[in-house]
Parts: C-alpha cells; structure tokens; sequence
C-alpha cells in the first residue's frame, strides 16, 4: 500500500513537470511522411532520451537516423549524445507543439531495429502517441509511468504487447471497440475458426463470417502494428460515407448479432449468439387483493441499466444499486389500477421484472444518454457509477420462479413499461416487413425464411443455479465526448494473463486497475446536486462479464490447434502480408519527383519519375527519355537530366560525369518530398551542353533597341552572386554581343521594381539577384543615358512594356447603311475620311477602318507635336500609337504615369461638338440602340441578375484611378514587342480628383470628365494604345469583328473608348463595354474614371451599341412581378434612371420602351414599380419619390414592374401592401395570390379585410405568415400543420410575424373546415405531385431536420433500392 502511494506520489510531481509536445515527421520514405510520432516529454528530459524514445517507437536503430527542427531549413541537426535537456536546446513547453523532422543521416535511411519492429510498422496516416495525453483524466492512457523512474512510452509497440490494433476508417472507433471485444471473448473466437466458409456459396466479399473470420486471424497472427477494417464493413454493405457516420456501439451490438444469426442459419453456430448472450427475465402484474400474477417470459441480449431515475436529483451510485432498481417493483393504484381477471374488477397492483436466467457472458448498457425536457435536446449524464471486477447476481435471480415449468415460449409482445428492459423481441423483428429500425436489411430470399418464428432451444441453457451466479469483469467499452459525439474505445482483460489492454483504435497500450477505476464517471469531489456539471465526459459505456465457471471457460485456440481451413487462411494471410511487405520496401527505396521537360513539339510538360534508389543516372535518363515520348524527336545521347528550380525557372546544377553515379545519391537519399525537381534537357546534334554549377545565378537577359523600341526575347547567361557588376557586363557582351563601356543594365526585381545597376564594384548579391533574374541592357551612342533613368526613354519603354495588356474586344454586328444612322461624326463635317465614309453608309472592313483611322491618329499626332512646346522629347517615330491626354496637375515624378485619358484635341474638339449640338437630335439612334440592348438581354440572361461591375471594383487602391503625368510629352513608336506583364507600376494618386462609386462619370466626350477647373496645365503625356484585326490564331471569334488591343492598362476607361471609336463608328457616348469572364457571362463596366488595371492578358471585352450612362445616371433592369404564375419573375428591358427623377417620370420613360420592345400597351395609372431583392417583391415606388433621395439606387440596379387591375390605391407610405392566399383544407388547395392594401399595422384590420374578400366570418378566420422567400411554397400536406396559424398578435410588425414592409405573403383559412380525408394511395399520390411542383420552384418539400441516418448491415451485399422512396 506504502509502495503503491509513494509510485502515485512520483507520478504526480512528473505531472506537475512543464512539459514539451514534440510532434516529429518521419521524412526518410514516401510511405512514412504522412506519419506523425507524437511525444509528450518533461522538459527536463535529455537530447539522448528524446533520440532513445524516437528509435523505440520508430522501429529504428539509433543513431542511424537524426532529428531536425521542422519549422527552419538553417539549424544543424541535434545532437543525438547530448545531455542537455528539452528547454535548454531551445524546445517550448506548456502545450506547444514542437515540430521536428527524423531525417536520413549521411544520405542513407535509418537501419529497421528488428524484423518484428519493422513489420510492426503500420501504413496508416494516423498519429502515433508517445507519452500521457494533454487532458488530464484520460482513461486508457495514464499510466503513463511504468516504473518510477519515468518511462514515459506507455504506448507499446506490438513486439511488447502482442497485440495487435485496428486502424480508424474515420469515426469507426465505435466498430473498433466492439471487434477487439469480440476478439478478445474465447468463446466467441474459437466458435468463429470452427465455422467453416464455403466459397462456392457465396461471395467472400459479402460473407460477414467469413470477414470477420480473417479479421480475427490477423489480430491473432500479424506483425503490423494495426490493421484495416475495411474488409469487414464491405461486407457488412457500408461505402466509404459510412465511415463518417458515428453510431451507438449497443446499436452495432444488437445489429451485427443479428445479422450474424441471420447469415449462420442452417450451420452448427446458427444459436451460437442465443448460447452466449441470451437471458431470460419475467415481465408480471400481480393483484395485491387475490394475488392472481399474469406474466409473459421475455429474451435480452443485454440489461439497460438507468444511471439518474427520471426527475430524480442524485444518480445510482454503483451497477449493484441500479440492477436493483431494475427489478424494483411498482405499484398501479389510483387511476393507474388494474384489472385482475380473477376479481373481475380494477384493483391495486404490483408491476415488475424478475430474471430467470442469466447468459454466459452478461452485457450491461449504462444508460448515459438521455434527453433533457428543459433544453429539450440530448444529454450525457457523467454521474459517476461503480463497478465491480466481480458481480454477484445471485440477489437479482428470482427463486420461486425456477420452481414454475419453463415449457413457455417467449411472446412476442415485448417490454412496454418504462422500467422494462431492452427485449430481443426476435420473433418480431424477423416477421416484420419494415426492417428500417431494426437495422437489419434482409433480401428478398432470405425475408421468407425469416418469417418463420424462431423458437429458442435449451441446448446450453443459461445459468440459473444460485451457486454459479459469479460473473467476471473483462471488457469496459468507455466513450469520451458528448451527446452529440465523441470517442470510444475498450479497456479489455486478457484472459491468458489477466492483464488489462487499452484497445484504443490502432494504440493498443497496458493498463492498471487504477485505469479501470478511472471509467467511473464522476468528479473527484463531492459537488452535490451538480457534480455531473464537473464530471469527466469519459466514462464507462457498456460492461461485459463472464460466468465463473472453470468447467465452461474456455482458452483461445493455439495456432498449431488451428482447424485446417484457418490454418490455410493463415497461410494465405501471411504470403498478401509478405507480398505487401515486399511492396513497402520497394516503396521505401524508390524516389519519387517532378520531372519538366520543354518537349521540341509539345513544349513544357510535366510528369513525376519513380526511380529505384540503387538505378544510376544514366538508367533514369533512358527512363525519362521513354516518359516524355522523344523517342525519334531527339536522340537519347542529345538529353541528360539536370537539378531544376520550377519556381524559379531556374536551372541548379548539372551532373556531369556523374552518368553511373546512383539517384539515391544525387538526390540526397529517398524522400517523400524534394526541394528541386528534375529537367529533362535537350539540345541539337550540332550543340554541345553547357555545364550548370552549384552556387550560380540564371539572368534572362533582355536586349533593348531604343530606335526600334523594341525589346528582344531573352538570352540565358548564368553569373555568380559574387560577381562585381562590370564582370557582369562583361559577361553579358560576350553573350549579346553589345559594348559593355556603353552598356544599361535594368533589373527587374519585381513587377513595381526597375532598378539600373550603375555601381561597378558592388556585387550582384548586393543588388539583389536571386536564383533566377531577369535584367534588359541597352548599349547605343544615343544621349538617353544622360538624363536620369526615370526620365530616359529607356524607362519609358520598360515602363510602357510593364503595363503593356493585350485585349481582344468583339465589334458590334453592323448592317450596311447601319453607320450611318448611328454614327454622330457626320455632324461634324468631311475632316475625317473615315467618318465621312460613314457617312455615305459604305460598308467598310475592320482592316480598312484600322488603317485609315491609323493614318488620321498619325496627322493628328503630327499637328500636336508642331504645337507642343518641347523639343529633344519629340523625336520618334511618326508612327505613335500612343494618345495624347491632357494632365489635371503638374507632377515632374516621372515614376507616376497619368491615368487620366483623352484623345488628341482635334477629335477632342469633334466631340465636344458633337456633344453640344446634337443633345435632342439624337433620339432615333438611342432607339435604335435600345433595341439592340433589348435583344442583348434576352441572349444574356446570365447577367440579368448582376450588380456592382466587379471587375473595375477590383482596384484597391485610388493609386490606381488617376496618376501624375510625366515630365514631358516623349512619343514613342508602336514597335514594341507584345510581350505584356499584368500588374501595375507604382503611380500617385491626384488627390483633388473626386470618385462616384455608384454611377458614371460625366459624359467622356467632355473636358471636365479630366479635370473640374477648366483647362489643365500639366504637360501632355502619351498612353499606348494600338489595335490590330484578330489573326486566324484567336479563332475563338469572328477575325472579321474581333481586334486584338495592346493598350497601357493604366489607361481610364473612359479614354479606352476614345480610342476605340473609329472602330466602333460612334462616338464613345453611344456604346457600351462589356467585359467576358470565364464562364462567358458578361457584366457591363461603366466606370469612366476607372483604370483597366484590373484587366490582364487576353482578357475578353464585347462592344454593344447603345447609349452610355451619364454622370448621375444608372443602368436598370425592369422584371414583370406576376404573382400567380408558375415564374412570377420575367425580364423586360434594361433602361436608365437618373438622379433626381422621380417614379412617375421614370415610368413615363419607360412606357414607350416597353410598346416598342415588348409589346406591352400600358397605362400609366395602372402600372408600379416596386423594389426588387433577388425574387421578392418589396416596397412600392409611389410617384412622387425621387431617386436617391426617397430610393435608394445603384450600378446594375433591378426593379419590378407590376400590372394593376385597377388603378393604383397605394398613396402613402404608412400604407402596406400584403400578399394574401386562401388555404381550402376540405380541397387540399391553395387559392391564387391577391393584395390587401391596409392603413396601419393591425391584425384586426388584415383579419377583416380577408373577412371582406373571402366571405369567411371573422370569428372563424385564422391567418398565418408564410415561410421563407416569394411565393412561400409549401405542401399542401404540410401547411395546416406546419404555420404558426393565429399568432396572439395585436400589431403586425412583433414577434413572430415581423411584417413591416410591402410584399409579404400571408396565408388564411376557415378554421370550421375539415381537413379533406386521403386514403393511403390518394395521400401517396398528391405526396408525389407536391413533391415535383415544390422541386420545379426551388422549395423544399418539408421543413423537418434531417434524421440520423440509422445504422444498417445488409445482408446482400449493399443498400436496398426502395422504388416507393423518393
């Protein structure tokens, strides 16, 4: 006793001990990286234990392996002599992980520490756990503590306890618990091997036996450390969603005892579970005046035994008191009397259960589960309950009735009382047709032969003999957790040893009586009425003790006493086990890695090479060469395999003259991952392959024309970081063959970063190169290098090619003579051939267009330079395709690039023109585009439902909205390379520039869409912009309509247009940019002031012809509310709301729109609009509110157009506007919609305006609000159940109602009219009807929360398919 509290004592200042979680990643093979050694050390545990404990549990020799820290690729490994402990070596204690990494030592993998230790290991990705939990109180795994000298791997491996555990599918801990008890019951196992499976009559797949058969004979005879159970739940007919699924382990008790029952008919084990596990108990009433007993006999498989009596404060504190209370009797008086058959009359009565007999192994249910009325939701109660190693049920036997005979069979009537036990009740189960609560699925052959009554024999009778009433503790099913889930697992004694086992999934580890004490449940302390709010959720679930009985007990069966067929299912276990071993170890030595290779034909391609860690270099480059298919593309002696960065693009190492060298050794060992990959490189008979050594750089090197503008693909040269950057250029003129005394170098560090490298002795690590690099040089006898490089014409090249995008936008159909009805420029006179051509309504190509419009941008080009005030900044190519803008201030930083455009000020002056003279001469073509918008909604429906334009939302930054201009307007060439790099450069913002989020900028056309104080006096600075017909490649679309754009995403939107004008054949005003997503919807971007920063390369943009928004304008699309169709949602048009318009001037707009397009001859006193979200009607729009002062509106804003009967009674806003439906019980029908317009929000006045239209008397009218969105689908079958009918309301707008707004759906009926009687076919029929209208809607069928799917084995192999299910 001393002994045992002074070990308890030690074990408790360990506890006490800070401690270090070390979770530890075994990286040296594929098949253990996803495996995790979990550690919960003492923080004064030394370096050498942590390696001694690692090597143990590993399987590993040590000192063949190292450990790293996992979280940094600079520490050295630790040292594995060291004495220094945990925290001194830099581990944190208190709960934080520590991860660390088991790695190769000196390239080769760690040596396996014994054949038993290596086949031990286990496959599976579960963690394994070294070490006492971190919650306290855990069972199974506190003795944690051997000896008290601290070993703390209480966890043993296979080798220690001769067992073997079962990994977890997923939440199949459950299964687990109950198949090691299983195991673990010699009568059970032994009776299993001595059935025999025949294979010519059924499929071993979906033989339960027969899987449970070869799960046991694994538990008994593998070296693994766990196994699967897989296997077994195949054949119970469960898929992988099973394995998700937490059930009851009483439940799968009951269900796979029967299944088995079901499967062994006809065999020697056909009563195999009744021998064991069936009991008998009296159910009786006994008169207390005549004492006349009636009674039946029923079955059990197991005893439930209530932990807290229902209403009652304090929980049975022992299995003892609880079985007593079982058999406690009741007594029925007062109205609960029964009527004695012999006295003829209702009297006092006693009603109870009496066992008869007790089976050989006794199962007892601890009732932990149960419902909480207050809450009303499921609870686990967490008393505390005892339980002896030993149970004496001699005082539960019931003596007076061992003397009745016992030539009754059990009835099939069952338990019905609440005290009564869990009745087997199999006669009943098995004669039923609905197997769904039983949980057995039964075939169709197998249901007839299962309706025949079983009758139970005596053959083993249970026990009943008072002197062999001492039953043995030896399983404990514990479960850890809640009601509404957790974890179990099974404490379980060895009959051979007497030991006990936690059987915790795939952990299977010693444990002590303590242990088992520990599953009692409860607190430590004595908290009265609420010690079950402080108890340990883990406690004991379900007990299965064993008769003592030395003449029945029997011993497990030895291999060599084997019957035959297991000893050659052994046989045949042992060779898949062997074979699969073979197979590990084969895996344990292959590298696996991503290998690249630019094929000559079909570019970059990817795979990943397996290669044998013993095959040479040469032996993988023949088998990368077969994977990448270049034979008879390139010879095999033209490849070789390098070290490849594909992050980086960057080229490490090569490998020469290392052709017979092994890949375990060039790949420093078998990995489970790499930090490089492999390139499969090629190169022409007639070139020679440069060698790649460790520590240099890969520069792609860009050669920059400045008199072509023009920017050459790049160059590979490879430098050291060491090199000085005139070494470098060195480098590079031997490369390019430029003049290194003339040479720029830029690097581009990043996208936003252009950095000249001008400092000659300073290193290349110093200017930041990195693995690979990209750089542009330039060597001309120009003065460019002269100025500062922000204000050269180099950066300006490199900027324009930074922010260069490439677009393909889709030109609008148009029709001959279509130019010119649409086209404005004819307004402005014959200066501009091309709209002068438009005028004359010839139909001109793209081509033609492009060219011409080409040529005008260059005069105008010209004309504006010949006016422009600078001079040196001029002299480029008169070819510019870049547009002159004018900037809103003045900024010398030439770093900001000005995102505000115009065009050149002659086709600015056109515009401005155009604008001013033609304001109400333009209503035929807007018609005109009207139409065309209207057709384009109906093909786009998609975007029909859209909001905000979210792509220009994208701009995060007003950096991105408007920069500063440049200090001065250089011109540069349109020669540059298309090559496009999609993120911004760095800009300021203009600060005075004021945004609007929610409608367009002012109309582009005008100058004060770029600046608000007149004329800006910044300089001008040029924007690229070049478009070009779509060739044959960008197939996609019509070539003949399709330009392919390279503009500067910097550019606004609103001088995107601009530009685009001559190729649409209107002015900017008088067409609309869509842009196309992936999904080829369409949302319209009408943010003028917006940069195209958000666009990338080959981005897709449609043109549509119709008038675009004005400042303060919105776009608006117009649906049909139709209450009572089967679609009470249809699109009308889209058309435009302005600020300050009222609702009557936008249905005057709107009106003539609606006769020309959709044929709809309204009148304006019986039309509404009212506010739409998503499917709802909401408020209604009276006439005299204005919008954005009454209404709320924005981009892309939706509204619903409603149809009166009658003219609009709606006239102030303290109005409401309800949507009403009459139910018809006696019909099963529901009537159509119809509006009750109300003057407050008074239930008596709805009540009475329903009164009013239905005819219904108001005493007997009830209403209810209806569920969820418009139209408030629901059942018929449902809806006089399922409604809050007559909510005791005075007002509307309270709890539960909430109506205080237009629009909501409000149900009535009669409440003296009787449901309409269905018969069972009529109800399935109209259940069918509903089910299909209610699926057509979107609404679903009942509003009942999914049941827990129920727990089911089926006999034949897989779930039964129910026709009359849905």
């Amino acid at each position: 006793m001393f002994s045992s509290s002074l070990e308890n004592k030690q074990i408790q200042n360990a506890a006490e001990e800070p401690r270090a979680l070390c979770i530890i990643q075994d990286i040296t093979s594929a098949k253990t990286v996803n495996e995790r050694l979990t550690l919960n050390l003492p923080a004064s545990t030394t370096l050498s234990k942590l390696y001694e404990d690692v090597a143990h549990k590993a399987g590993y020799v040590n000192g063949t392996f190292g450990l790293a820290w996992g979280n940094t690729q600079d520490m050295a490994p630790l040292d594995h002599s060291s004495e220094m402990s945990l925290s001194e070596s830099g581990f944190e204690p208190g709960g934080k992980r520590n991860f660390l990494q088991l790695t190769d030592k000196d390239g080769e993998q760690p040596q396996i520490a014994s054949v038993t230790d290596s086949s031990g290991l286990d496959d599976s990705s579960q963690e394994r756990f070294i070490g006492p939990l971190l919650r306290d109180g855990t069972p199974g795994c506190s003795g944690d503590y051997s000896s008290p000298s601290y070993s703390y791997s209480s966890i043993l491996s296979k080798s220690e306890t001769g067992y073997v555990g079962l990994v977890n599918q997923a939440m199949t801990c459950y299964l687990n618990s109950l198949l090691q008890t299983l195991f673990m019951t010699p009568e059970f196992r032994n009776a299993l091997y001595n059935w025999e499976f025949e294979e010519q009559e059924e499929d071993p797949v979906t033989s339960i036996p027969y899987q449970l058969q070869r799960l046991f004979v694994l538990l008994q005879t593998s070296k693994k450390r766990a196994i699967e159970t897989t296997d077994v739940t195949r054949s119970f007919g469960w898929d992988s969603s099973e394995a998700w699924q937490q059930h009851d382990v009483q439940e799968l008790c009951r269900v796979m005892f029967d299944a088995l029952e079901q499967k062994w008919k006809q065999t020697e084990q056909a009563d195999l579970i009744n021998q064991l596990y069936q009991g008998k108990l009296k159910d009786y009433v006994r008169c207390l005046e005549c004492g006349y007993e009636s009674w039946r006999i029923d079955t059990y498989l197991d005893i439930p035994l209530v932990i807290r009596p229902f209403g009652a404060s304090q929980a049975y504190g022992s299995v003892e008191e609880a079985l007593q209370a079982f058999i406690q009797p009741e007594t029925l008086d007062g109205p609960n009397q029964y009527f004695c058959e012999r006295c003829k009359k209702k009297c006092d009565a006693r009603k109870g259960l009496r066992f008869l007999h007790f089976p050989y192994l006794l199962t007892l249910q601890l009732k932990r589960f149960d419902f909480d009325y207050t809450t009303m939701h499921r609870i686990k109660l967490n008393d505390r309950m005892t339980f002896p190693e030993e149970l004496d049920m001699s005082p539960f036997i019931d003596v007076e009735d061992e003397k009745s005979p016992q030539t009754e069979s059990c009835t099939d009537s069952g338990a019905e009382n609440e005290g009564s036990c869990h009745s087997d009740q199999m006669s009943n189960d098995f004669s039923t047709d609905d197997c769904v609560d039983e949980g057995i699925c039964l075939d169709s052959t197998s249901m007839k032969s299962a309706t025949q009554l079983f009758v139970l024999t005596e053959q083993c009778s249970p026990i009943s003999s008072q002197s062999l009433l001492t039953f043995e503790l030896f399983s404990v099913m514990v479960h850890s957790g809640s009601a509404a889930g957790g974890h179990y697992y099974a404490c379980i004694k060895s009959f051979s040893d007497g030991q006990w086992y936690s059987f915790n999934d795939q952990h299977v580890s010693k444990i002590t009586q303590d242990d088992i004490r520990k599953t009692y449940g409860g607190s430590s302390g004595s908290r009265g009425y609420f010690s079950g709010a402080f108890a340990s959720s883990t406690n004991a679930y379900m007990l299965i003790y064993r008769l003592k009985d030395p003449s029945r007990n029997a011993k497990f069966l030895a291999v060599e006493d084997f019957p035959d067929h297991i000893k050659r299912l052994v046989q045949k276990e042992k060779e898949s086990e062997e074979q699969e071993k073979r197979q590990r170890e084969i895996e344990r030595n292959t590298c696996k890695i991503k290998l690249f290779c630019m094929h000559p034909v079909k570019m970059m391609m990817e795979s990943k090479l397996e290669v044998h860690k013993d095959k040479t270099l040469r032996e993988a480059t023949e088998m990368a060469y077969k994977m990448m298919e270049l034979e008879g593309v390139v010879p095999l002696d033209c490849c070789r395999l390098v070290k490849y960065d594909e992050f980086h693009e960057y080229l490490e190492r090569s490998y020469e003259g290392e052709e017979d060298t092994p890949m375990g050794l060039l790949l420093g060992g078998v990995k489970s991952s790499y930090m490089f990959d492999l390139l499969l490189e090629t190169r022409r008979p007639d070139q020679v392959f440069q060698p790649y050594k460790p520590g240099e750089v890969m520069v792609k090197v860009h050669v920059v024309n400045l008199k072509s503008e023009t920017i050459a693909s790049p160059v590979s040269v490879r430098a050291y970081l060491n090199q000085t950057i005139t070494e470098f250029k060195q480098l590079i003129a031997q490369a390019t063959g430029l003049s290194a005394e003339t040479m720029r170098v830029v690097l581009e560090r990043c996208y936003n970063d252009l950095r000249l490298l001008y400092v000659p002795n300073k290193t290349l690590k110093a200017e930041g190169f990195f693995r690979s690099n990209k750089v542009f040089v330039e060597s001309s006898e120009l003065t460019d290098h002269q100025v500062p490089f922000t204000d050269s014409l180099l950066w300006k090249l490199l900027d324009r090619h930074g922010n260069t995008i490439r677009l393909l936008v889709l030109l609008p159909e148009q029709s001959p003579g279509t130019l010119a009805n649409r086209t404005l420029f004819q307004k402005v006179g014959s200066d501009s051939d091309v709209l002068s051509e438009g005028a004359k309504g010839n139909r001109k190509s793209v081509e033609a267009i492009l060219e011409e419009s080409t040529e005008k941008l260059k005069n105008l080009s010209l004309q504006q330079q010949q006016g422009s005030s600078t001079s040196d900044s001029q002299k480029s190519s008169d070819a510019s395709d870049f547009e002159h803008i004018e900037s809103p201030t003045q900024e010398a930083d030439s770093n900001s690039s000005l995102c505000v455009a115009a065009d050149n000020r002659e086709l600015e002056n056109r515009i401005r023109a155009t604008s001013a003279g033609s304001g109400g001469a333009s209503s035929d073509p807007e018609n005109h585009f009207a139409c065309e918008e209207r057709s384009d909604s109906e093909v786009n429906n998609d975007r029909s439902t859209s909001s905000v334009d979210s792509d220009i939302l994208s701009s995060s930054h007003s950096s991105d909205t408007l920069c500063n201009a440049d200090s001065g307007p250089i011109q540069l060439a349109n020669g540059l390379d298309s090559h496009s790099i999609t993120s911004s450069r760095r800009s300021k913002a203009h600060e005075g520039k004021k945004e609007t989020w929610d409608t367009a900028e002012e109309d582009s056309g005008t100058d004060s869409e770029y600046d608000d104080n007149g004329k800006s006096k910044a300089e001008a600075q040029y924007l690229y912009f070049r478009a070009e017909p779509c060739s044959q490649d960008d197939a996609s679309w019509n070539s003949q309509k399709c330009l392919v754009v390279h503009v500067d995403k910097r550019i606004t939107l609103a001088a995107f247009k601009l530009n685009l004008e001559p190729y649409v054949g209107v002015t900017s005003t008088q067409f609309k940019v869509f842009r196309v997503y992936a999904n080829n919807q369409e949302f319209e971007s009408v943010r003028l002031n917006e940069t195209l920063s958000s666009f990338s390369d080959d981005n897709k943009i449609t043109i549509r012809l119709g008038r675009a928004l004005k400042k303060g304008e919105y776009r608006v699309k117009v649906y049909q509310l139709l209450v009572n169709e089967p679609e009470p949602c249809k699109f009308l048009v889209d058309t435009v709301f302005a600020k300050a318009m009222t609702v009557r001037q936008s249905k005057e707009e709107l009106l003539p729109q609606l006769k020309e397009q959709c044929k709809l001859d309204l009148s304006i006193d019986r039309v509404r609009l009212r506010k739409k979200t998503w499917k709802n009607p909401g408020t209604v729009f009276l006439d005299y509110h204005v919008y954005e002062e009454d209404i709320s509106i924005s981009s892309n804003w939706e509204v619903f157009l409603e149809v009166l009967d009658e003219p609009e009674k709606m006239k102030s806003m303290s109005q409401l506007a309800v949507l009403t439906r009459r139910w018809s019980p006696s019909t099963m029908k529901l009537g159509p919609f119809q509006e009750v317009i109300l003057e407050s929000s008074s239930v008596e006045e709805l009540k009475e305006k329903l009164s009013e239209i239905s005819g219904i008397p108001l005493e007997n009218l009830e209403f209810a609000k209806g569920r969820g969105t418009f139209p408030c689908d629901i059942s018929v079958l449902e809806i006089h159940q399922d409604l809050d009918w007559n909510p005791k309301v005075s007002t509307l707008n309270v709890w539960p109602l909430y109506i205080c707004d237009d629009g909501a759906v409000v149900f009535y009926r009669d409440s003296t009219e009787e449901p309409l009687e269905l018969s069972e076919d009529e109800r399935n029929e109209l259940m069918k009807k509903e089910s299909s209208r209610l699926l057509k809607t979107g609404h679903r069928v009942s509003y009942s929360p999914r049941k827990e799917k129920a727990l089911k084995i089926y006999l034949d192999g897989g779930p039964a398919k129910d026709p009359g299910q849905d």
